[in-house]
């Protein structure tokens, strides 16, 4: 093929993310190349693009000539589902690429598979990336936050183009470099955990203000409004609005209320909460939202409790509050408080598993800079996304969100409302478990001394596991059932 003919760089992999993310690369001027195992979607991505301004991208049908229609060092965006198809899809392709050339993997991939592609195409003199990708559909066509992790030489070959297509914010494009290895994959699988306290803390808003509160989804559309012009400014909060302002075309009422109670996953949750586990991170808030969704999975057990705990006495007014005697205004605020202290909370879990695994593989991962690349384009963008990066440029050893001395300020503001609404809500018998985990890690994180003094002694007695002191260094066993027999301490005392 002539060099004039040949595209700048390819796509393989067109679902709607796919067509939407090249139509995005040839809208800002860079001539694409496509691909895909069925040959119709190749038609309705080309189809796409001239019907939105006769972009410059080219459709091909097998994968030798989709790989021979690029530019040297070629590079290959692969957007497939994760697992099997992106090592059949990789071995198509790697037939016919060169050394020098690189694949970037933009699917949601647990990050030891993108290591392990990494080291097998290395064997051919090939580069990788392992590049997050949020925003969804729309994100992928106007333009996502982008978290590229691998090949720094790869990235390099690209990096003009993610420039221009990730989406921009005032202090630059939401994309940079993340680091070696699988990296990029592990940053976005956090972003999605993060992601999964957020949904959960802000449905949790919702069913304290309407059983609760007594609102309306009318009035819950306002207020959701409102507090997006303010600290709780994000996308989330945002379409949250939009949601309660839908009708059901197909009856009466609001469609949110149609909607079956059972939330779907895809796995980065789980895979978070693993992770956290292993590397003995704290992370109670996104392991709460994940518990939820596994209970929300149990409709029908959880429809026959609610008839068994009530035959069983279970009053039918634990869960009814008198509405009239609520102070609307004073909740709404609490609730406003709660969930802006609840999501710190959920960031601060995040940012300190980012850090331990970075510490742990050596990425040296900038978590200002990752605070800094989901301002925009992704589906936790916030505008307090800013205030976590100046957080982290301000103290980059910063051990927790919670002591920066900002963000300090505000929780201790927002704790006596956080208080009155878990306990509103657990009076009530309305479940807030990302808010109880939220205020259960802040008080336990805020407390010089805890009751594991207590814990450690069990474990001595039944394991001789030993213990410390706090008054003298070294480690220490003690015949505990044997002194308490020989005791007489205690014995009487409630009398």
């Amino acid at each position: 093929m002539e060099s004039a003919a040949l595209s700048r760089i390819g796509l393989a992999g067109l679902a709607v993310m796919g067509q939407n993310l090249a139509l995005n690369i040839a809208e800002k001027g860079f001539p694409i190349s496509v691909y895909n195992r069925t040959a119709s979607k190749v038609d309705q991505t080309v189809d796409r693009a001239r019907n939105e301004g006769s972009l410059p991208l080219t459709g091909q049908y097998t994968p030798r000539d989709f790989v021979l229609s690029l530019q040297r060092p070629r590079s290959v965006i692969i957007l497939v589902k994760a697992g099997s198809p992106v090592d059949h899809t990789i071995a198509a392709l790697s037939d016919h690429l060169d050394p020098g050339d690189c694949i970037i993997d933009g699917g949601n991939e647990w990050y030891e598979n993108t290591e392990r592609r990494m080291n097998l195409v290395a064997d051919k003199g090939l580069l990788y990336l392992g590049m997050g990708v949020s925003g969804g559909e729309d994100g992928a066509r106007h333009g996502p936050s982008l978290m590229p992790g691998g090949s720094h030489h790869a990235y390099s070959n690209v990096q003009d183009i993610l420039h221009k297509i990730a989406a921009q914010v005032e202090d630059g494009p939401c994309v940079t470099y993340i680091g070696e290895g699988g990296s990029g994959n592990f940053v976005k699988m956090v972003h999605n955990g993060i992601e999964y306290g957020d949904m959960q803390l802000i449905s949790e808003a919702y069913d304290v203000l309407k059983h609760v509160g007594g609102l309306s989804n009318s009035e819950l559309a306002e207020i959701f409004v409102e507090w997006n012009r303010g600290e709780l400014e994000s996308f989330l909060i945002e379409i949250t609005a939009d949601i309660f302002k839908v009708k059901d075309e197909d009856g009466e009422g609001f469609l949110v209320d149609k909607i079956l109670d059972k939330t779907g996953m895809k796995g980065t949750g789980k895979w978070t909460v693993q992770q956290a586990a292993e590397l003995s991170i704290a992370a109670p808030t996104i392991a709460a939202s994940l518990d939820c969704r596994y209970l929300s999975g149990l409709k029908e057990e959880r429809e026959s409790a609610a008839a068994v705990l009530k035959e069983a006495g279970l009053s039918d007014e634990l869960g009814r509050v008198n509405v009239s005697g609520v102070d609307k205004k004073r909740l709404i605020d609490d609730v406003r408080q709660a969930l802006y202290a609840s999501k710190i909370c959920s960031y601060a879990q995040g940012m300190n598993l980012l850090r331990a695994k970075s510490n742990e593989k050596g990425w040296n991962l900038n978590l200002g800079e990752l605070a800094r690349i989901w301002k925009g384009g992704c589906i936790i963008r916030a505008v307090f996304l800013d205030r976590i990066k100046k957080a982290y440029q301000r103290n980059p050893n910063l051990a927790s969100l919670i002591v920066d001395p900002e963000f300090a300020r505000e929780m201790v503001q927002r704790q006596a409302a956080w208080r009155r609404v878990v306990g509103l809500a657990v009076s009530a018998g309305i479940s807030t478990p990302g808010m109880c985990a939220s205020l259960a890690y802040f008080d336990t994180y805020r407390r010089a001394r805890l009751p594991a003094n207590l814990v450690q002694a069990q474990r001595d007695l039944f394991g001789a596991h030993t213990y410390e002191r706090v008054d003298r260094p070294g480690a220490f066993h003690t015949e505990w059932t044997k002194l308490a027999r020989n005791s007489g301490a205690g014995v009487g005392a409630l009398n």
